[in-house]
C-alpha cells in the first residue's frame, strides 16, 4: 500500500468540498484503419483488460482512515471488473461537435464513485454530423481522479492505451504484485508516527520560508518582477454550480512555432497564453465586464526535478499576468514574454517545492474541515488567487491507434478549484500525421453559459495574433 502526498489528498479534500477533482481526455478515433474496417466494443474491453496490469491507476482504491486522522492510502485491488467502469453510448442524431461537447460536459461534471479504482471510460458512438471527420468515427473518453494523476503522469500513462500503428501489441505483464494490505491498526499506528513527525516538518519548511521571504523582498525591490497582489475580479471568480461547459480549439503546431521564433526569448506557452488572454478580452469586451488591470493566470509547473518516476502529482504554481489591459496582439505577446520571466524568476525566489512542501506539512483532517467550512460560509470566494488555469501538457509525438483505429482529433478537461471557474489545457499531438496544439477549456455553466461564443473568441485571438506577427 502507498499513502497519498499531501498533495494528493489536497485533491480530495477539495471533492469532499463539492467540487469533483478529476481530469478528463476524449480522443475521436477513425475505425476504418482497424483490421476489417471496424472496431468492436468487446475489443476494447479485451485491450483494457490487457493493460490494466500496466498502471496502478486502474487496479488500486481509496482506503480513507477513521475520523481523518491522517491521509488516505491507495489499497490494491486483486481483480478489477473493467466492464463496471467501461460504459457505451452514442449520441442522438445529429451527431455534432455541440452535441459531443455537451455529452462530454455531463460525464465530466460527475464525480467518480470514491468506493471504487477511480477511473471510467465512455465509449460514444454517432458522429456523424461532425465537420472534418471521416465516417463511423467512435471516441473514447477515459476520466481519472487527479490524486492519481497529474498533467505529467497522465503523458505517460495514455500511451499504454494505444499503439503506433494499426497492429496491436501485447505487451509484457509485469510478475504479480506481493504489495501488502494494510490492516487498520498498522494503518493507525503510521499515522501517529506521521502526526508526531509534522512538527519537525513544520520547523524545517519555517527554515525554508524565511530564506524565500528574504529572496522575494530582495526581487521586488531590484525590480526583478512586480507584484501581482492586486488581482482583479472577473466573472469567472464565485461559487462554482455543479454543471460544466466544455469546447476546444485546434491550431496548426508549425504557425504556433513560427509566431513563437519572431520573438527573441518567447516561448510556446507564452504564445498560447497570449491566446487565452486575448480571447478574454473579446469574451468580457462582449458583457461589458472588461477589467482595467490584467487578468491573471495560474500556470502549474512540474517540479518533480530527479524524481521522474514519481507518481501522483509534484505540482507547484507560477502566477503569471495575461497583460489583458493590453489591446494590440503583438505588443501583447511581447509583453507576456516578458511577465512570464518575472513570474519564472519570482516562482525561483519562492521555491518551486513550496507547495508540495505546505501539503505535507498539514494535517489531512483539519484541511478537510477547514476546505468544507470555507466553501460552506463563502470564505473561498473572498481572495482572488488568479482568474483562471492555463496548464500546458505534453502530448505524443507520434500518431496513435486505438485497437487499430486512428487518433484523428481530440480534446481535454481539467477540474475547476474554488473560486476558479474557467480551466484551460494546452495539448500538443500529432494527429492525421500533423503537428496540431489545441486549447480546451472547461467552465462552470453559470458563469460561461455561452461556450461556442467563447470558443470562437479563442479562434479569433488566434487569428489576430497571426496576422500581427506573421504579416510582419
Amino acid at each position: 500500500m502507498q499513502q497519498l502526498s499531501g498533495q494528493d489528498a489536497m485533491f480530495i479534500h477539495t471533492e469532499a468540498a463539492g467540487i469533483p477533482q478529476h481530469i478528463s481526455s476524449l480522443s475521436i478515433y477513425d475505425q476504418s484503419t482497424a483490421p476489417g474496417g471496424l472496431v468492436r466494443f468487446k475489443q476494447i474491453i479485451d485491450l483494457i483488460n490487457a493493460r490494466a496490469p500496466l498502471s496502478p491507476i486502474f487496479n488500486r482504491r481509496l482506503r480513507k482512515l477513521p475520523w481523518g486522522v491522517d491521509q488516505p492510502w491507495w489499497e490494491p485491488v486483486e481483480q478489477v471488473d473493467v466492464e463496471r467502469h467501461i460504459h457505451h453510448m452514442a449520441l442522438p442524431k445529429p451527431g455534432d461537435w455541440r452535441q459531443l461537447c455537451i455529452l462530454a460536459a455531463r460525464l465530466h461534471a460527475r464525480p467518480l464513485d470514491i468506493h471504487r479504482p477511480l477511473w471510467e471510460m465512455y465509449v460514444i458512438e454517432g458522429l456523424d454530423k461532425v465537420p472534418g471527420l471521416p465516417e463511423r468515427c467512435f471516441a473514447v473518453m477515459i476520466k481519472v481522479h487527479h490524486a492519481a494523476m497529474d498533467g505529467m503522469t497522465g503523458a505517460r500513462f495514455l500511451p499504454l492505451l494505444h499503439d503506433l500503428s494499426p497492429e496491436v501489441r501485447s505487451l509484457p505483464i509485469p510478475e504479480g504484485s506481493d504489495e501488502e494490505v494494510f490492516k487498520r491498526g498498522k494503518l493507525l499506528r503510521a499515522a501517529l508516527t506521521n502526526n508526531l513527525s509534522k512538527p519537525g516538518k513544520a520547523i524545517k519548511l519555517t527554515g525554508k520560508l524565511l530564506p524565500a521571504w528574504q529572496r522575494i523582498r530582495r526581487g521586488k525591490k531590484e525590480q526583478d518582477f512586480r507584484s501581482l497582489d492586486d488581482k482583479q475580479r472577473s466573472r469567472f471568480q464565485g461559487k462554482l454550480s455543479p454543471h460544466r461547459v466544455v469546447d476546444s480549439v485546434n491550431m496548426d503546431f508549425a504557425e504556433v512555432r513560427a509566431i513563437k521564433q519572431q520573438i527573441p526569448g518567447a516561448t510556446i506557452n507564452d504564445v498560447m497564453l497570449a491566446i487565452v488572454s486575448g480571447a478574454l478580452r473579446h469574451y468580457l469586451q462582449g458583457k461589458g465586464e472588461l477589467p482595467e488591470k490584467t487578468l491573471v493566470a495560474g500556470c502549474p509547473i512540474d517540479v518533480r526535478g530527479g524524481e521522474a518516476s514519481s507518481s501522483g502529482n509534484m505540482v507547484g504554481f507560477m502566477t503569471s499576468s495575461l497583460c489583458s489591459d493590453i489591446a494590440d496582439p503583438l505588443e501583447r505577446l511581447i509583453a507576456i514574454q516578458q511577465a512570464s520571466l518575472e513570474s519564472k524568476a519570482y516562482a525561483d525566489a519562492l521555491g518551486p517545492r513550496v507547495a508540495v512542501d505546505v501539503t505535507d506539512v498539514l494535517h489531512g483532517g483539519v484541511l478537510q474541515l477547514a476546505l468544507r467550512a470555507a466553501s460552506s460560509t463563502g470564505l473561498s470566494e473572498a481572495a482572488v488567487v488568479f482568474n483562471t488555469v492555463v496548464t500546458n501538457v505534453p502530448g505524443p509525438t507520434e500518431q496513435l491507434y486505438f485497437c487499430g483505429a486512428q487518433r484523428v482529433d481530440g480534446m481535454n478537461f481539467g477540474p475547476l478549484l474554488p473560486n476558479v471557474g474557467l480551466f484551460h489545457i494546452v495539448y500538443s499531438s500529432v494527429q492525421n500525421k500533423r503537428g496540431t496544439i489545441a486549447i480546451s477549456f472547461t467552465a462552470c455553466r453559470d458563469m460561461l453559459p455561452d461556450p461556442d461564443v467563447y470558443a470562437d473568441c479563442l479562434r479569433q485571438s488566434y487569428q489576430e495574433l497571426r496576422d500581427a506577427v506573421l504579416s510582419q
